[in-house]
């Protein structure tokens, strides 16, 4: 949840937002092997649809919004939870990946 180097827990995993760096800083792991494909993003999909909708429901019952109000609302707590989750979700991808995969990555 660090976004740490998924052997020493101390070098940077990121050199940008996304970007995996090539090798960390600390103890020399290459992580230009690493790959986490679509799966942070995918299981984003279904963690906050699971529990974003229920709250768009329950919110859509209870309060008279209009439905311009609520695609706005919606979107945003959509987008914003996205892309503060999908860093850290990436980071744990990539650390399963480590200690399941090792022989493969070192």
């Amino acid at each position: 949840m660090r976004c740490a180097c998924p052997r020493c827990g101390r070098g940077r995993l990121f050199r940008g937002y996304l970007d995996v760096a090539e090798r960390c800083d600390v103890c020399g792991l290459d992580l230009a092997k690493v790959d986490s494909g679509d799966g942070p993003a995918v299981f984003l999909i279904f963690i906050l649809g699971f529990l974003v909708v229920p709250v768009a429901l329950w919110v859509s019952m209870t309060v008279e919004w209009p439905l311009w109000l609520h695609a706005v609302v919606w979107s945003v707590v959509v987008i914003g939870l996205t892309l503060g989750m999908l860093r850290p979700a990436k980071a744990y991808v990539i650390a399963l990946q480590y200690r399941y995969r090792r022989s493969e990555l070192e």
